[in-house]
């Protein structure tokens, strides 16, 4: 049996006085900072103005927010983290001693909260500045149904209405996470739907499609910029949301350093950006700042890797082509991934401060595929007592990759991982892996090649 060693603790917990009470914006030390959304129609770089109509007002100013290092947060939203937070940063002594490895992993938790994810951090930031400035309520897409379970918890609490569109894929894998939405008052739509004119014209190319995450986007802002007294949130992606999200790394940090403990490897998983970027923003600053260096590793699917095989171009966000154009590495704003079960990963772009700092050279990118992924998950849910969802199994799986390595070194790293959240609504997907019926699919470059051609044109870009 695992024992505490040097007077560590399995769980390491920060005093409420220890908390973060500031968002960390990664942005402020970026020698090159993300290049601006566009305006799809006119190519040119969007300012406030020209997203009010989409997004909240406070929520804009964070989005092209450069400059300020630190945001406060307000009172309400620390009160409200509170009833979850600080998060456990957990040694995995039982890993450790399963892989005989002289390498530390120690692992942040995310899933100790209704949602069972990450997502409620940014979703309770998000609708409170919603609630601030008087809207009736938000539109929003999720994948695997975190963000959407998130925030319709933080719709809940404020009172405000909720309305999102679920991949269809999940919405059909993953019934209960539905249910939960539904149970704190949201409305779930299968995305594409018939209910928009976007969702009728990628059901009208695609017949039969099971969606995406752009999808799900293009459908949520027809939604919202048609309603009067609606904004569309996201739960990813977005500056604001790896702002929220820092809370992840702040935390982690603190921790850390509390019992002195300094890693050498930070490992998140890749979809969008939200949790991997919200845990390595306060490492990632020493980076920056010349202080400190870590090795950072971004995980992705081998069904959906943006970072891996895709472009650093300008895109859409959204299939439906309604959203601005963002710089980031993407597979193309067509490009539908597999239906695997990875749900909340499964989107065609990377976030543009993760893709400027890994276009930069301050990070690094892996892709795995899902059956080596549950592999890693079932290991970790015989020996740590978490089931973890399919999401951060993909960090569990280079973590103990990484600990192999140092088993065959016999170095003693330090493995650092977000653990984004609890996979006890993606039993469907562990009785797939259980049965033998999970595959790889893997896109050929003739596809990828293919979606890439669709990549508008903008000035400057190959």
């Amino acid at each position: 049996m695992a024992t505490e060693k040097n007077n560590i603790p399995y769980k390491i917990y920060l005093a409420e006085d220890e908390m973060p009470k500031a968002w960390y914006n990664v942005r402020a030390d970026m020698k090159t900072k993300p290049a601006p959304l566009l305006n799809p129609g006119t190519g040119a770089p969007m300012g406030f103005d020209d997203l009010r109509p989409v997004f909240c007002d406070e929520l804009i100013k964070q989005e092209l927010d450069n400059d300020t290092a630190y945001i406060p947060i307000p009172q309400e939203i620390r009160d409200f983290y509170k009833m979850y937070r600080p998060s456990p940063l957990v040694r995995a002594y039982c890993l450790e001693e399963k892989l005989q490895t002289p390498a530390k992993i120690y692992y942040k938790f995310e899933g100790n909260n209704t949602s069972g994810s990450h997502k409620l951090n940014s979703a309770i930031a998000q609708a409170y500045y919603a609630k601030q400035q008087g809207l009736k309520g938000v539109t929003t897409e999720t994948g695997a149904g975190q963000w959407g379970t998130a925030l319709s918890m933080a719709c809940a609490y404020l009172g405000l209405d909720c309305k999102v569109y679920m991949v269809k894929v999940s919405y059909e894998q993953k019934p209960f996470r539905r249910e939960v939405m539904r149970t704190y008052g949201a409305s779930v739509t299968p995305s594409p739907s018939m209910e928009t004119n976007i969702g009728k014209a990628i059901l009208a190319e695609h017949p039969g499609t099971t969606g995406s995450l752009g999808c799900a986007i293009s459908e949520a802002v027809e939604v919202a910029t048609s309603t009067p007294g609606y904004r569309y949130v996201l739960g990813s992606v977005l500056n604001q949301v790896l702002l929220h999200q820092s809370v992840i790394g702040l935390e982690t940090k603190a921790a850390l350093d509390k019992y002195g403990i300094v890693p050498d490897i930070i490992i998140g998983c890749a979809g969008g950006g939200s949790n991997l970027g919200g845990l390595i923003s306060p490492f990632m600053g020493e980076k920056l700042r010349g202080e400190k260096d870590y090795r950072i590793i971004a995980v992705e699917p081998a069904s959906c890797p943006s970072f891996t095989r895709g472009k650093f171009a300008y895109d859409f966000c959204d299939t439906g082509k309604v959203c601005p154009l963002a710089k980031m590495y993407t597979l193309g704003s067509g490009f539908i991934p597999s239906p695997n079960h990875a749900g909340g990963l499964r989107y065609h772009g990377m976030s543009s401060i993760l893709s400027q700092l890994y276009h930069d050279g301050y990070m690094e990118a892996t892709s795995v595929e899902q059956t080596k992924v549950f592999e890693a998950a079932e290991m970790f849910a015989r020996v740590e007592g978490i089931l973890p969802a399919p999401e951060s199994s993909h960090a569990i799986r280079v973590a103990i990759d990484e600990a192999l390595k140092c088993k065959e070194t016999g170095e003693e790293k330090t493995i650092v991982f977000g653990l984004t959240g609890t996979g006890y609504f993606d039993m469907v997907a562990y009785e797939k892996f259980h049965n033998g019926e999970m595959s790889d699919y893997i896109p050929t470059d003739a596809e990828l090649e293919a979606s890439f051609a669709s990549l508008p044109k903008v000035p400057g870009q190959e």
